[in-house]
């Protein structure tokens, strides 16, 4: 019997829920109802080894393609702005756009905490999915979505109309909000960002919301709802979720030169590097250090300072290790300090961290406002 995309839909929506027992069952109902394969189109990246290789609904059976579009995980439909459709072979880069899991979408719905009759703008329409979602469990009317990539919007208002939603759509520099259609009563970002933009807050109404997840250049990333006070400050705390979207072009890091390792200053590490194998390591690792990137090599670790070109490398010595740095900034220093700090905290997971965010100062913290605390690069 052919694959019933209703029923595959249904199926996938059960499958959320039961991972995420506290899901409105409103989401649940969001997901059953969207049709996927409308926003998946007809081509997608899988990913081997160091490259990426597109598949073509026309090279496989309509009930394997039904099978993959209903699977709860992400599909990259494009590589360093190319579309899965227009690639003849494996490529190697970065992905620029996808079909974000389904169970991701709705869990930052529902920690949006979004309810019918909000005025919502979604930084990000990608495939126009997540939109979709937004429409269905909010109402078309409520919805406006913004895109920066041009004909990725064109397609996504494409998807939108299949399915049958019409939102606000706009196309630009989704970190300077949508003016036009302002002001919200929630922002919900399908991208990560090193920082709230200062136009998101300008156009919240009073009591506004913001939720996105704040990354930075060591890939490890805090899902937070800020809300606005009467004083025009955001206050919030992360959730455990160990998850991130892509970040926002503007805040990518810019193209990495050759690394050449430079002994520089030789001192003993007083943590094993291997500590930043874990998410919250990394997490205040970026905070300690905002413009460094984290390379894994088989004998340690290396950071490398994008604005600056200092750099911080490891090797074993013994039974500890050693740290090599290099530059005007002695990053390990930095990352070793903030780690200690963190472990005297009791080494909290996310949800042990906050933050307060103006547009022009945030901060992220531990335990509270006086805890450990550490500048967002603004």
């Amino acid at each position: 019997m052919p694959a019933d995309p209703a029923a595959l839909r249904l199926a996938l929506a059960g499958e959320i829920a039961a991972g995420n027992p506290a899901l409105d069952p409103a989401w649940h109902d969001a997901v059953a109802a969207v049709p996927r394969e409308l926003f998946v189109e007809n081509a997608l990246f899988r990913h081997a080894g160091t490259e990426w290789t597109p598949v073509r609904q026309t090279e496989t059976s309509d009930d394997e393609w039904l099978k993959m579009v209903y699977t709860d995980r992400t599909w990259v439909t494009q590589i360093d702005e190319q579309d899965a459709a227009d690639v003849e072979g494996p490529v190697a880069g970065s992905p620029t756009s996808s079909a974000t899991l389904p169970s991701l979408v709705v869990r930052t719905a529902q920690v949006a905490d979004l309810q019918p009759g909000q005025h919502i703008l979604e930084v990000g329409t990608g495939t126009g999915y997540s939109t979709a979602i937004l429409c269905h469990r909010l109402g078309t009317d409520n919805v406006v979505s913004i895109e920066y990539d041009t004909g990725l919007a064109a397609t996504a208002a494409a998807h939108l109309r299949a399915a049958g939603y019409t939102p606000a759509l706009a196309v630009g520099d989704g970190l300077r909000g949508c003016r036009e259609h302002a002001d919200y009563d929630a922002i919900i970002a399908t991208c990560s960002v090193r920082h709230i933009p200062p136009h998101w807050f300008w156009q919240l109404n009073d009591g506004g919301s913001i939720t996105t997840t704040i990354c930075g250049w060591m890939q490890a990333a805090g899902l937070i709802r800020l809300v606005l006070d009467d004083e025009g400050t955001a206050h919030g705390r992360f959730t455990a979720d160990h998850i991130t979207y892509m970040l926002a072009r503007p805040h990518e890091r810019p193209p990495s030169p050759l690394f050449l390792r430079i002994d520089g200053d030789t001192t003993p590490a007083r943590l094993d590097p291997a500590l930043l194998e874990r998410w919250e390591a990394r997490f205040v690792a970026q905070l300690a250090a905002p413009s460094a990137e984290l390379m894994d090599t088989s004998s340690g670790i290396i950071l490398r300072d994008v604005a600056t070109g200092s750099q911080a490398w490891t090797e074993p010595e013994g039974t500890g290790w050693t740290v090599h740095q290099h530059g005007p900034l002695r990053l390990w220093d930095r990352v070793e300090n903030a780690l200690i700090q963190w472990q005297k905290a009791q080494a909290p997971d996310l949800t042990g961290f906050g933050m307060t965010a103006t547009p022009e100062s945030q901060t992220v913290w531990i335990g509270s406002p006086q805890g450990p605390t550490w500048q967002l690069p603004v």
